[in-house]
């Protein structure tokens, strides 16, 4: 990774503001986009992750930009060169479920609800042939609002695949 002066370096119209995060494919970064004016969130792909996880990463990009719901964070473009991918997505201003399970067990009434907009969520991608693969609290992002929103497609699946996938390789978070 390029070591930068944060803030900003551009990418493309995207000029980095802050890395928010970083996981087992790369880091991401809150931007602004210079055109628009808005915050988006950039995810990198890891430097010494080529190949297979560029394609995956760019499978999560077509994947996820065919859904189009409220309960799934947005994808708005794709950068890609000779060194890394970068995928461009909607800013979810909020907290992971993750980090807000870490701050103690959330009531009956809150779980339920994230539930339901979960399950509407993974419904909607699944009737349109996308397993997400990869289900877990950093990947559930809860908005300022309350509502959850479901990130970080890069294990996707079309159901296609999914069905004639042998199991001999492992996919998504190991228990």
């Amino acid at each position: 990774m390029a070591p930068w002066s944060l803030p900003g370096p551009l990418v493309g119209p995207y000029r980095v503001l802050e890395k928010i995060g970083a996981g087992g494919m790369g880091e991401v970064f809150l931007a602004e986009d210079t055109r628009l004016r808005r915050q988006v969130a950039l995810k990198r792909l890891a430097s010494d992750a080529l190949g297979d996880m560029r394609r995956a990463l760019l499978r999560e990009a077509r994947a996820v930009a065919q859904l189009h719901h409220p309960g799934i964070a947005a994808i708005f473009d794709v950068i890609e060169d000779d060194q890394t991918v970068w995928i461009v997505m909607e800013y979810v201003e909020g907290e992971s479920l993750s980090a807000r399970l870490r701050r103690g067990p959330l009531p009956v009434a809150e779980v339920l609800a994230l539930g339901q907009q979960l399950t509407d969520a993974l419904a909607d991608a699944h009737g349109r042939g996308i397993v997400h693969c990869d289900l877990k609290p950093a990947n559930i992002l809860i908005d300022r609002r309350g509502n959850a929103r479901l990130a970080d497609f890069g294990l996707a699946l079309s159901l296609q695949a999914a069905s004639s996938w042998s199991g001999g390789d492992s996919r998504g978070t190991a228990g």
